[in-house]
């Protein structure tokens, strides 16, 4: 963990900084969270709920981060974890499967506000939400927050040849989604 990152997580911890350090944490990493939660729920609102929920959880479990990874790639874990765990309890709520309810996201992003893709995007998601759940979220972390496999390596614990194996998988099955589909 780089000196600058050990310092900030103790003024995160000291009782008399913590408020202003959490939120200076909170401004640094909400944007690109949002963005990667986005890619996972699809639906604003719920994206909204997830990326509160998870800086609950790293505000409660700050004090348990060992410094093993970087502080973005650990809050990016939790984020991941937080919207797949959101994910499969809707599902169960609603009673359908989770691919099902990816499906039904995706056909909403038409009317979302807070969405500005066309035709091309929205397919782009349904194949995306075709692909297993290992493939989509190595493909959403590359393609759309554009991070290093080194970083999805250190997110999802898995090796970087596994990760480009999927990528590579991912991406071909997109491309025949949507030149057959």
């Amino acid at each position: 963990m780089q000196n600058d990152e050990k310092v900030f997580i103790k003024q995160i911890l000291d009782p008399s900084t913590q408020n202003e350090a959490f939120q200076r944490l909170v401004n640094q990493y909400s944007r690109p969270l949002y963005s990667h939660i986005r890619t996972l729920v699809i639906d604003h609102n719920d994206t909204d709920d997830v990326l509160q929920n998870t800086f609950i959880k790293v505000f409660k479990n700050i004090a348990k981060f060992k410094g093993e990874s970087k502080l973005f790639s650990w809050m990016y874990r939790i984020a991941t974890n937080e919207a797949l765990t959101f994910l499969s309890q809707k599902a169960k709520k609603s009673g359908i499967s989770s691919g099902d309810l990816q499906q039904n996201a995706i056909q909403s992003l038409k009317s979302d506000d807070y969405f500005d893709g066309d035709a091309l995007q929205i397919k782009l998601q349904m194949a995306i939400a075709n692909l297993p759940e290992k493939q989509q979220l190595v493909f959403k972390m590359r393609y759309f927050q554009e991070l290093k496999y080194e970083e999805i390596s250190e997110i999802l614990g898995t090796s970087v040849g596994a990760l480009k194996a999927s990528y590579h998988h991912a991406a071909k099955k997109i491309e025949d989604y949507i030149n057959n589909g």
